[in-house]
């Protein structure tokens, strides 16, 4: 437990510094407000619009005054994180820190804009469900989760798991969710979840994935089953890349068609650029 403190620590110190110097206002303007609400009347004034005249009020005192209003900013961030072995299979980097370091960016800038934090933790099904709060010791609880999440199932399961978030949610949030994505028939669920809530996909690739066809014989272990086979052939490694490709595509338009973003980050890479060159992205297509 002192070596997952330790850990948790230390992603909070590398992120901390990221999200108050530039994460932050990026994730202020990416993600507005869900609505306005009364905040004040005061003296019409040249400009203002007339349908914002309180009749009450301009009856009242003899002269017209108008309604304000200010944006809802309180937000809900939603991760939910695939804990299957297949999302956090890495020849070399630890996709899992790599995960929690990405939920300590989304969670303090969301505790920085006064925003709520929950988590789900899925494999075969929700093997956990932290609900939304605020707070910092409630955002580092958040991160020790996704750290030590163990999951032994050997099949991963989204469609079950979207159903239940679409149960714990009762007003639009924010949803990043966080697998490889490679499980089926989640589609219609998808598309369900993206309707009600603003959706973004963030798949970890391992780079190792994509270029079987450069290096020699291959031993694959199958993380959910177990099962060892080796790779040798041209053949048989460009079939496997293909077959990456196909998945790759078939993901893509799952999140299109749902309506929904989807985030590939190459883990070989620098993640935060990654995720910053995203948000800048979404924001001027949202302006």
């Amino acid at each position: 437990m002192k070596e997952i403190i330790k850990k948790v620590k230390h992603i909070e110190l590398k992120t901390k510094r990221l999200v108050d110097e530039v994460f932050s206002g990026e994730y202020h303007s990416i993600f507005k407000g869900q609505g306005v609400e009364f905040s004040e009347v005061r003296p019409y004034q040249y400009g203002d619009d007339v349908r914002r005249i309180d009749w009450r009020v301009t009856a009242k005192h003899g002269k017209p005054y108008v309604k304000l209003f200010k944006e809802t900013r309180q937000l809900n961030i939603l991760l939910v994180f695939d804990g299957s072995p297949s999302t956090l299979f890495s020849a070399k980097a630890n996709k899992r820190e790599i995960a929690g370091e990405i939920a300590s960016i989304l969670t303090f800038s969301a505790l920085k804009n006064s925003d709520k934090t929950g988590l789900v933790l899925f494999s075969d099904g929700v093997d956990k469900y932290i609900p939304l709060e605020k707070g910092k010791k409630h955002s580092l609880n958040i991160i020790q989760h996704i750290l030590t999440f163990e999951s032994r199932a050997e099949e991963t399961d989204l469609t079950d798991t979207i159903r239940k978030v679409l149960h714990y949610l009762n007003r639009r949030s924010i949803i990043f969710i966080i697998s490889d994505f490679y499980t089926d028939g989640y589609q219609k669920e998808l598309k369900m979840l993206s309707k009600k809530h603003d959706v973004i996909g963030i798949r970890l690739i391992e780079p190792l994935e994509k270029r079987l066809d450069e290096m020699g014989v291959i031993p694959i272990k199958d993380s959910e089953s177990d099962k060892i086979k080796f790779i040798n052939s041209k053949k048989a490694k460009k079939d496997y890349r293909e077959s990456f490709q196909k998945k790759d595509e078939q993901i893509k338009a799952v999140f299109r068609n749902a309506k929904a973003d989807l985030l590939n980050i190459d883990i070989a890479d620098n993640y935060f650029h990654q995720l910053l060159k995203f948000f800048k992205m979404r924001e001027r297509r949202f302006r």
